[in-house]
């Protein structure tokens, strides 16, 4: 079975709170809200330790906090990106820009 997460990022997240898993017979995902890269870096690292091999990242990381995601995990899930340049969910802006 796939373990795999969705992280995504919007104002007042907490990824301790807004987080649930959703189970089927060939993936087992995980979505987490988390409200800073620095919040999504940990909780990506945390689903990357716990054997999570595929990690994806809503379009509100801008390219500073996927970096910011890769470097957190290390290798040790693959990372992918919903992309919005400018994401309706942020004021038509990049994460980069706010966060």
């Amino acid at each position: 079975m796939l373990e795999a997460a969705f992280i995504f990022i919007a104002a007042g997240a907490d990824p301790a709170v807004h987080r649930g898993t959703v189970e089927t017979p060939s993936v087992r995902l995980t979505s987490i809200g988390v409200s800073s890269y620095e919040q999504g870096a940990a909780a990506a690292k945390e689903m990357a330790e716990a054997g999570c091999g595929a990690i994806e990242l809503c379009g509100g990381f801008g390219a500073r906090g996927v970096a910011m995601i890769e470097q957190a995990v290390a290798g040790a899930a693959k990372i992918g990106v919903v992309r919005f340049d400018a994401h309706p969910g942020l004021d038509y802006k990049s994460g980069d820009d706010i966060f």
